[in-house]
């Protein structure tokens, strides 16, 4: 017998021996009992929260199993798209390629592969840890069962009309062409301009001076907004108009959200790139007009966007009226990705 206790070799056999001899599987006898993991990303490693949790739970699972229960810890893995994604992109550009290079079979296949080749890290520390899920019965978010199961569950809840399908503003990333998580994106500021645009007034002489820091969202106005109780602007309320470079004519309309002391006191609704402006646009039933398709090679805000439309404005309608440096603007990444600027879009 050795003198020193080694927990690596003694722990490694026994979990293997239980595992083998099906000891964690549900017994078929008594009361039913069961905890589905909270399913931990498939190419992941396992933080102190995933330490916490897992024995948590894996004292409650043993304890019932002692019981005499018919127990059942049911385990799994989420299948991280998005970080994967990142990832294998990341190696497709040290190749030399990318993913629109490769296509989408060939792209998908080789997150499959990378898949194959870092799921098992996980696993692997929940098994050290000495938890006692039915490895068993092991499934994959991205399973065929699964995938039909969420399916069917979904298309039944609508058809009983308990969801309901909707347009809403979401966080969307322009390089991996998909909706982010609200958790997943922090707000930055970023040094910007207030820019002052002459909107001319329909069917009246004059002009409107609309104060903005998105310039480049201007072909998605739908309404300006001033606040109803200031004297300067309360004869235009109901009145319109002409968007410029557009041939739209939108509304002025009056919401409390405006603050008079910011800027000229007018501001352009666009309901399809702030949520702010949403709100009000769901408020006023204002149309959501998507001012420029949200891809990576769209104009971002944090690039040459702003300077390229006010360009633009000075060449065919003079409608700039002056601008201010000095003011700072929200900018939208998401840090734990690959600090990606986001666009807002309707979904």
């Amino acid at each position: 017998m050795d003198k020193n206790f080694s927990p690596t070799d003694i722990e490694g056999r026994w979990y293997d021996y239980w595992e083998a001899n099906g000891y964690f599987a549900p017994s078929g006898e008594g009361p039913a009992f069961c905890i589905p993991i909270p399913p931990p990303n498939v190419t992941g490693t396992l933080h102190m929260g995933h330490g916490f949790q897992q024995a948590i739970m894996d004292a409650l699972v043993r304890y019932q199993r002692m019981r005499g229960h018919n127990t059942l810890w049911q385990v799994g893995t989420d299948h991280a798209g998005i970080a994967t994604q990142m990832v294998v992109e990341r190696q497709l550009e040290s190749e030399g390629s990318s993913r629109e290079a490769l296509g989408r079979e060939a792209f998908i296949e080789r997150v499959w592969d990378w898949k194959a080749e870092s799921g098992g890290a996980i696993t692997q520390q929940l098994r050290r840890l000495g938890t006692s899920p039915d490895w068993s019965r092991e499934r994959f978010t991205m399973d065929p069962g699964l995938s039909q199961a969420v399916q069917r569950v979904f298309i039944t809840l609508f058809e009983e009309g308990l969801i309901y399908r909707g347009h809403r503003l979401v966080n969307w990333d322009p390089t991996f062409h998909t909706a982010i998580s609200d958790l997943e994106v922090v707000q930055e500021e970023e040094a910007g301009s207030l820019w002052h645009l002459r909107y001319p007034l329909q069917g009246q002489d004059g002009h409107l001076v609309v104060a903005t820091t998105r310039p480049e969202t201007m072909l998605g106005d739908t309404a300006v907004a001033v606040h109803p109780d200031d004297e300067r602007y309360r004869h235009l309320i109901g009145s319109h108009i002409a968007l410029p470079l557009t041939d739209r004519i939108i509304p002025i309309i009056a919401d409390d959200y405006v603050d008079p002391e910011f800027g000229s006191g007018c501001v352009k609704i666009t309901p399809a790139h702030d949520f702010n402006d949403y709100a009000m646009g769901e408020r006023h039933q204002l149309p959501k007009l998507i001012s420029s398709p949200p891809t990576r090679r769209s104009t971002m805000p944090h690039q040459s966007g702003s300077g390229e439309w006010i360009a633009l404005m000075r060449e065919r309608q003079s409608s700039l009226s002056s601008r201010h440096w000095g003011y700072s603007k929200q900018l939208s990444l998401i840090p734990s990705k690959c600090h990606e600027a986001i666009a807002r879009a309707p979904s």
